[in-house]
């Protein structure tokens, strides 16, 4: 270990040794991180890339509830696009899928069993030309992002031994209406002292019903990774089918940002489903700009541009990081209260910065790297609160 600033006197040098022995026997106890972010912005994804990297990965028995998902996903999916046919006024192009799409729409979900039929009126539907414009207007109503994924994969998922790939149990969507916990254990790099970290990840339901728990998890959290959907930029929440989905994220993460139970965590921003966004961009199906006026006069910085990059799609991820960032840049003041004679008022709030990283939660490798990152950036925090500068 390579110690900045450390004064040579050898009294100073050994409290100071004394110091990082104390911490690293702390630090073998876990280290709390808590997932928090809007509905759908990728959360429980994460907890499936820790599973992935740092477990063993996906029991037998996991597998095949991630099968069930995904047959529920793909039904949403096409519900969801067959029922806008007759919302978009969009007909079919072809005549004889009348009967696929009537099907469809009298589908109980409750106890369905997914016969055959069901598997082969879907891909009639998905490859028809008329679901395919609804597709296209998705903005316009809800639709799970995983839905081209298995819809494009029926003839795969509808084997009756199928296995979803890792890839698949990624995309896969359920609904988080729980508290959910997963415990892992890191290396810690021998710079830093070497050995390994005990981490217990959180993940929470992020639609507004589930945040009243939020609190329950609120103590002795060492970090918050906010997540935050940047592709939602033109959807609205799907409990109020009126809030923007972007603008409720920077509401909530003001609120957390400014929360004084979690004012001594280290903020992290996971700009996710970069992947979905640089799609929306390029393709030019929407633009910022609809959304958020204030795109208009951005201008993108000589740090952000990237030669290799479609400079809109840098400008409209930068745009959005920055929302985030402007927030963070704010001084959160103490409450103004009245003491009692003789108490002096508490100080404001400690400096704090947020760190912000441009994520596609799907991809593994991705993952990995912005995760050692927050790995190194919490040692690191903690280091620093026992005034050690570690290089």
């Amino acid at each position: 270990m390579v110690f900045c600033g450390v004064d040579p006197n050898r009294r100073q040098s050994r409290e100071l040794e004394k110091k990082i022995t104390a911490w690293m026997k702390d630090y073998k106890k876990a280290i709390k991180i808590l997932l928090l972010g809007a509905g759908e912005s990728g959360k429980t994804t994460i907890i499936k890339q820790m599973k992935i990297l740092h477990i063993s990965g996906f029991s037998p028995e996991e597998k095949r509830e991630k099968a069930q998902d995904i047959r529920n996903n793909i039904m949403e999916g096409i519900t969801t696009l067959t029922r806008n046919l007759d919302e978009l006024n969009i007909e079919l192009e072809q005549e004889e899928n009348q009967e696929a799409k009537d099907y469809i729409l009298s589908i109980d979900p409750e106890n369905f069993n997914f016969p055959e039929e069901f598997y082969v009126y879907t891909m009639q539907l998905w490859s028809d030309a008329g679901i395919q414009e609804v597709y296209s207007q998705q903005h316009r109503f809800q639709l799970i992002d995983c839905a081209k994924y298995f819809l494009d994969k029926v003839d795969v998922v509808k084997q009756p031994d199928y296995e979803p790939t890792i890839q698949d149990i990624l995309h896969s969507r359920r609904r988080t209406t729980d508290i959910q916990k997963i415990e892992f254990e890191v290396k810690v790099p021998k710079k830093y002292g070497g050995g390994s970290l005990n981490f217990w990840m959180y993940d929470v339901g992020g639609q507004r019903g589930e945040r009243k728990k939020w609190i329950q998890v609120f103590d002795g959290i060492q970090a918050v990774l906010f997540l935050v959907s940047t592709s939602c930029f033109d959807l609205v929440i799907r409990e109020d089918e009126e809030t923007n989905r972007l603008q409720e994220s920077i509401n909530i993460f003001r609120s957390m940002w400014n929360s004084r139970f979690l004012k001594y965590s280290g903020f992290i921003v996971f700009l996710n489903k970069q992947d979905i966004l640089k799609e929306k961009v390029t393709h030019g199906r929407t633009r910022i700009a609809e959304y958020f006026p204030e795109y208009n006069n951005y201008k993108l910085l000589s740090k952000d541009r990237d030669s290799q990059e479609n400079e809109e799609y840098l400008r409209a991820r930068c745009f959005i990081r920055d929302k985030f960032i402007d927030i963070s840049k704010q001084v959160v003041k103490r409450e103004g209260r009245r003491l009692a004679p003789g108490l002096q008022p508490q100080d404001d709030w400690p400096a704090r910065e947020c760190y912000c990283h441009f994520t596609t939660a799907t991809d593994t490798n991705n993952v990995r790297i912005v995760f050692e990152d927050v790995h190194n950036m919490i040692i690191m925090w903690n280091l620093s609160e026992i005034g050690v500068n570690v290089s």
